[in-house]
């Protein structure tokens, strides 16, 4: 019997191992393929347990090679998502909205967050922590990556909110996952069980190695790699090993149900929109806005600017604005732009309030302050959130533009999500740049980031035909990494390890804490089912085999 009729006699859902749904599944936004066995749509938690029972059940045979990965809408852009074995598409069917109330919901990891976010906003709540693809990613993706986007500054990433998990673990059983305190813990420590041991097990290496996880906590205020060992209490007094599962790519247990807080967000935004002519006044730019306490602090660079001046209808079109009226608002910015060419580097800085009077005030109070201060650098203040749409919309579409418009090339995110502390971008910024001059020729890039806590994207676009590429990848993983880790900093704020980074983690990490995350893993899943090569056990020729240098539209 194949894996397929075996699947198909424990599960409700569909499973196919059809030619083309397995390539379909063989890619997400990443630099790789994996093509998997099969395609599980697993109707509830029951089939996820039961198809976590076959594997463990073929497992008993140490050499079988079958495992599970979880996905949802494949917008991963490190590889997390990809396996060689049994895909669970969580979309199809564990994609609803089980609860709203008036401080959480309660959903299924299969639903897209634009239906969450339009669910919520009826009663004026929302999850802060949604990314720049909100329109495309599932609810359940930004918990397993343990996603932030424009409002982390304020808001903080996706693990704040998460109260509680339904996790599938290796057992095969459904569990939920709570912080635990003091007696209740005790309890739960004391259980006979799988779950049980688990905690004892993770509660006895939290104290044990206490000094070592401190010290390897992130200097940065986002990451996302590793396991976050130091987030989830001391294993004495408290444990959160929901905490754990947050961001940890489902390589330790499948999540089936997640219960978020919600907060209410302010309904009126003013902007300070500055413009750059030299990083080196990030120097003094960063601390005065900071200072102000802004609700976003985001940027764009000169590239991402000519790409919306060169493609202006289609940008309008993105905006859904009259094409018009949209260029008469550009009219002050293309007045900078001939008067003193294009600024390096563009500053949004977003207030928010319950009245727009109070947004409005805060955002010129940082626009009078940098007048005075800095006369050099242009400042304007867009009054109300209208005025700021084409600014966030530069910010957020620039990239869906480039892979669209420029023909024959395709995306190769390896760079594209690294922190540094944010007082160090004036020197870090110049560093950067003068890396990855040298390979202009091979590399079509646009620069944006969350200035505010020292997030940047870099997500070139690349002749897949060319064959320099995978060398250029090779040499420019290790240089850029290699400047983001002398700085103090995280080779990823929100985008995850999966394929891309996993070889890295070590690097950050130090050999210590990488035995660490083994031990972690092997706690959880002891077979080695849960999504495996992700966050430990990938090296660089592993992740490199998987390369995809094909144009993206070549093989669909």
């Amino acid at each position: 019997m194949s894996l397929s009729e075996e699947l198909r006699s424990v599960v409700h859902g569909e499973v196919d191992d059809s030619k083309e749904v397995r390539e379909k599944f063989s890619r997400d936004a990443s630099l790789f393929r994996i093509v998997p066995e099969v395609v599980v749509a697993p109707k509830n938690a029951d089939d996820i347990c039961s198809v976590v029972q076959l594997v463990n059940h073929k497992k008993e045979n140490p050499a079988a090679h079958i495992s599970i990965t979880a996905r949802s809408a494949g917008t991963d852009m490190s590889g997390g998502p990809l396996n060689d074995s049994i895909i669970l598409d969580m979309t199809k069917h564990m994609n609803r909205l089980l609860e709203l109330a008036e401080t959480h919901a309660v959903v299924e990891p299969g639903m897209y967050f634009r239906d969450f976010d339009r669910e919520t906003k009826q009663k004026d709540l929302e999850l802060p922590s949604y990314t720049a693809s909100r329109e495309l990613n599932t609810v359940g993706g930004m918990v397993a990556n343990n996603s932030g986007g424009e409002k982390n500054l304020k808001y903080g990433k996706t693990a704040r909110y998460v109260e509680e998990l339904e996790v599938v673990m290796a057992d095969g059983q459904l569990h939920t996952l709570r912080p635990y305190k003091g007696h209740e813990l005790a309890l739960k420590m004391a259980e006979q069980t799988f779950e049980g041991e688990v905690y004892r097990n993770i509660a006895t290496l939290v104290k044990t190695y206490k000094d070592s996880i401190e010290k390897a906590k992130p200097h940065v205020e986002k990451n996302s790699s590793g396991y976050a060992l130091w987030d989830i209490g001391d294993g004495v007094e408290s444990l959160n090993l929901a905490r754990l599962m947050v961001g940890a790519q489902g390589t330790l247990g499948i999540i089936t149900k997640m219960r978020l807080g919600l907060v209410h967000p302010k309904p009126f935004a003013a902007m300070t929109v500055l413009f750059l002519d030299d990083l080196a006044e990030l120097g003094a730019v960063v601390p005065q806005v900071l200072k102000h306490k802004p609700d976003s602090f985001e940027s764009y660079d000169d590239n991402t600017l000519k790409l919306a001046i060169k493609y202006f209808p289609e940008f309008a079109a993105q905006m859904k604005s009259n094409i018009v009226s949209l260029g008469l608002s550009f009219l002050p910015e293309a007045f900078m732009i001939l008067r003193g060419g294009l600024p390096k580097l563009i500053l949004i800085i977003e207030f928010r309030a319950g009245v727009q009077e109070e947004a409005l005030e805060k955002a010129e109070a940082l626009a009078d302050e940098i007048r005075a201060t800095q006369p050099h650098i242009g400042v304007r203040v867009a009054k109300n959130e209208v005025a700021a749409h084409k600014f966030w919309t530069i910010r957020r579409e620039s990239f869906n533009l480039l892979r669209k418009k420029v023909r024959g090339k395709r995306t190769a995110p390896f760079i594209d999500d690294f922190v540094v502390p944010p007082e160090t971008l004036p020197e870090f910024l110049p560093k950067l740049q003068e890396i990855l001059k040298p390979y202009d020729d091979v590399l079509q890039y646009t620069i944006a980031g969350h200035v505010g806590d020292g997030n940047f994207h870099i997500i070139p676009l690349v002749d897949p035909t060319d064959a320099r590429v995978a060398k250029v990848i090779d040499e420019l993983s290790h240089t850029v990494y290699d400047l983001v880790l002398s700085y103090h900093g995280s080779i990823t704020g929100e985008h995850n390890d999966g394929l891309v980074r996993t070889p890295y983690v070590e690097k950050m990490f130090g050999p210590e804490m990488y035995a660490l995350f083994i031990q972690v893993k092997k706690i959880f899943d002891p077979h080695n089912i849960f999504n495996p090569g992700k966050k430990v056990g990938t090296t660089f020729s592993d992740a490199f085999a998987h390369l995809d240098l094909q144009p993206q539209n070549s093989s669909k």
